[in-house]
């Protein structure tokens, strides 16, 4: 039987064998001990859950909704923007709600790509910055992220030398895998690059209120020449611990959020409308409950770093998001990062996500995500102990 086109251009699922592993585990009655996936343990606050409950129980809540959002919640992702990045918008031009931050990048690739685009993205990254274009068709080009002049230089020399030249560079800062931050200034040098090379710029944000050390991340918007050039993708998942809410944002240029709102007037009703007006409340309501995470989130990444280190793990302190990007120790470095979360998972029952799931540059390095609690991190850490 013949495979269909877009399934030929997807690799096997890097995460599956490892997934599949846990679950054996776990039928058989293991403890394992989960760093592999992002996903927030947390509940979102109750004023929020409250507000769902409230116009839930109205009958006229129920009937489909507006696939670009509410106006009221367009309004408050604008309130939002002006409280804190000091960034004006217009709700009705310059932002669409989305089913999450996935959601929106995916149907963004849909609308602006044709087959046969280049596309520029960093690798390592997180999968549906790649994969969004690979499904719509694009061929994507790598590029590394070390420091900004390198990244700079390695997009200035794809644009000269890709054929056809790219159309879109893929930013994501604090990014997914690899916990890196930026500052205003490299998102004006980007900018300056996308209008030289005539670039679309998409800036994936969803960590912007997950930070540790130094300032909170700036907004790609912020620079005003942005607004011709960006789009730019948030997330109530992770600031506001509703990640199975599927509730996000888009915000930019009035030429490509149009662009995403067309394509999304054809694939869905938007989402349920109690879950709009909740975000509403989040995002206008108290703010508390973001320190409070970010308070948990700085006090698991101490104890990880510390922990696991004492166990022969050196792990990079992240300064931002609720990850860390660890390489391989040396002893097990040339068996790559799947086989190595295999056998980590298989001798000690702890699971981490393999780097190369994140792009083929990942492959020295492996992910943990910061869900489990501090006695959980001492007792995957004491497990390990052995290992290394």
């Amino acid at each position: 039987m013949s495979v269909f086109y877009r399934e030929r251009r997807l690799p096997p699922y890097v995460f599956a064998e490892v997934n599949r592993m846990k679950l054996e585990k776990r039928h058989a009655g293991v403890d394992v001990i989960d760093f592999g996936m992002g996903n927030p343990d947390m509940p979102p606050a109750p004023h929020i859950i409250e507000k769902l409950k409230e116009v839930a129980a109205d009958p006229r809540a129920h009937r489909y909704s507006s696939s670009m959002g509410i106006p009221a919640l367009r309004k408050a992702v604008g309130r939002y923007y002006e409280r804190r990045f000091n960034v004006a918008l217009d709700a009705e031009k310059e932002i669409c709600v989305t089913l999450g931050s996935k959601e929106g990048l995916a149907s963004f690739a849909t609308a602006v790509t044709a087959p046969g685009d280049t596309i520029l993205v960093p690798d390592p990254s997180y999968p549906i910055h790649m994969f969004g274009f690979i499904i719509a068709g694009a061929a994507v080009r790598p590029v590394t992220f070390g420091d900004p002049e390198h990244f700079f230089a390695e997009v200035s020399a794809a644009c000269r030398r890709s054929v056809p030249a790219p159309t879109v560079l893929v930013l994501n800062f604090p990014s997914n895998p690899t916990t890196q931050t930026v500052d205003l200034d490299f998102y004006r040098e980007a900018v300056k690059l996308a209008k030289q090379y005539n670039l679309i710029i998409i800036s994936d944000l969803a960590y912007s209120e997950i930070y540790f050390d130094g300032n909170p991340p700036p907004s790609i918007l912020e620079v005003p020449e942005a607004r011709e050039v960006a789009i730019e993708f948030t997330s109530m998942s992770k600031t506001y611990s509703m990640p199975g809410w599927r509730m996000g944002f888009a915000a930019g240029s009035e030429r490509l959020i149009g662009a995403l709102k067309l394509v999304k007037s054809y694939l869905d009703y938007g989402a349920f409308t109690p879950i709009q007006v909740a975000a509403i409340a989040a995002l206008d309501g108290p703010q508390d409950g973001i320190e409070e995470n970010r308070r948990v989130y700085r006090e698991r990444r101490d104890c990880l770093v510390e922990s696991f280190g004492r166990a022969g793990f050196d792990v990079p302190s992240p300064p931002a998001t609720m990850f860390a990007w660890a390489p391989i120790p040396e002893k097990y470095r040339e068996l790559g990062s799947l086989e190595f979360s295999k056998r980590l998972l298989d001798e000690t029952g702890v699971a981490v996500s393999p780097g190369l799931g994140f792009g083929e540059r990942g492959d020295g390095f492996v992910r943990l995500a910061l869900v489990e609690n501090p006695q959980r991190i001492r007792q995957a850490a004491r497990a390990m102990t052995g290992f290394f």
